[in-house]
Parts: structure tokens; sequence; C-alpha cells
């Protein structure tokens, strides 16, 4: 059984050890956001050319699709030359099923070989060529392009020392409305940097006895985003 002196020796050096794990507090501050975004000319382009086959039977499909896309690559290289990058991306072979009204197991009619390659290329003004050339040879389905940049790093840190300008103002305008000064930055959070590319649709294959396809590129944009964290003094 404990005495009551034994008690208050005991309870005593807890209370000092909360005291001494005391947070201090936080000193004044004021939080602001910036945003900038950077626009810049792209100079390369990705697009996305597949071949699709059905036939009766895998083989079939199969030996359809190869000779297609054996077909399309060999004008597609020869378009690009030696300045594009071509690599294959997908490649399927499934079966096509049938479900009957009466319901059941459903049936196999058919297959459908899929065969997608990109081609990346720094001669934009070749891509309308490009389009042309592979729905001749026999790709069907065509995707893109997308524009984007060969090196973004000068555009991303252009909109990062944009996007800190913009805190730092938003910050002292707060501040001013206080009646307070900024102190030194506490914190400084940043945004995942976005990258829109812009897209231009292709013309079907279907029209290949068409004009060329136009293509009209445009701005690749660079956004960045900042959050300022600043003592107020």
């Amino acid at each position: 059984m404990y005495s009551k002196g034994l008690w208050v020796a005991l309870v005593i050096p807890a209370y000092v050890a909360a005291q001494s794990l005391a947070v201090p507090p936080r000193p004044p501050s004021v939080q602001a956001t910036g945003e900038a975004i950077i626009q810049a000319k792209p100079d390369q382009a990705r697009l996305d050319i597949g071949v699709v086959t059905q036939a009766p039977t895998a083989q079939a499909a199969a030996a359809q699709n190869a000779t297609q896309t054996q077909a399309t690559l060999d004008k597609l290289k020869a378009v690009v030359g030696a300045s594009g990058q071509v690599r294959t991306m997908f490649y399927s072979l499934t079966p096509n099923y049938q479900y009957s009204r009466e319901g059941g197991k459903p049936t196999i009619n058919g297959y459908t070989a899929n065969n997608s390659v990109e081609v990346t290329v720094h001669d934009l003004g070749a891509l309308s060529k490009i389009i042309d050339a592979v729905s001749q040879a026999g790709a069907n389905n065509i995707q893109g392009p997308q524009f984007t940049l060969k090196n973004d790093a000068p555009v991303r840190a252009q909109a990062l020392r944009q996007a800190v300008e913009q805190a730092r103002m938003n910050a002292e305008a707060m501040a001013g409305a206080m009646g307070m000064k900024l102190g030194k930055v506490i914190l400084v959070e940043q945004g995942t940097p976005e990258i829109i590319r812009p897209l231009a649709r292709a013309a079907p294959a279907a029209l290949a006895a068409a004009p060329p396809t136009p293509i009209e590129p445009g701005n690749v944009e660079v956004r960045a985003t900042v959050t300022l964290t600043m003592a107020l003094e």
C-alpha cells in the first residue's frame, strides 16, 4: 500500500516532463500560392499508328495483320528516315464473341489482330506526309499526334520562378493589408508541374485519296504552382 507522500513524489516528475515537452507557439505567418503558365513551341511529336485486322481464324487474322503492318512499317521508315524513332507499343490477337439473345454460352465468330507502333519525329512538317503514307500502306488506326518538347527543363524552371514571384507578391499584399511585413520563408511547397500538350486529330484512313492531311502544331503549356509560408513581422 502506497503512502500519500510517495504518491506526490511520483506525480511531480511527470508534470515537469510534460512541461519540458511543450511545443513553443508558432510565430505569426501567412500562406500564399502563385501560379505561372509558360508557352513554348513544340519541337517533336509522337504518333500512334496501328493496324487492325479481322478474319474467321486466328491464323488468318494474324497473317493479314503481319502483311499490312510490314507494309506500313516499310512506308513509315522510308518517310521518317534516320531522324525519327519507331517502336512497337502493343500487339494483341483476341477472339470475337457472339452472344445469343436467348442467353447461353457465347460463341467465337472470328478473331481480331491489333498491332500498334509509336513514331517520334523532330520534323513537325513531315507529320502530314507520314499520316497519308501509312494510311495508304494499310494503317487504319491512327492516334495523335501529341506535341512535346525534347527538353522541357528550362521551361519548367522559368514557370517555377514566375510562380514563386507571384506567390511572394500575394504574400506581400496580404501582409500589407494587415499592417505587417514579411519575414523569412518558413516553408515552400511545390505542386507537380503540369505539361499541357495539344493534340491534332488526323483524318480517317479511308480518306487517303483526299488532299494532304492538315496538321497545325499548337503551343505546349507548362504550368507550375508554388505555395509559400512566410513569417510575419
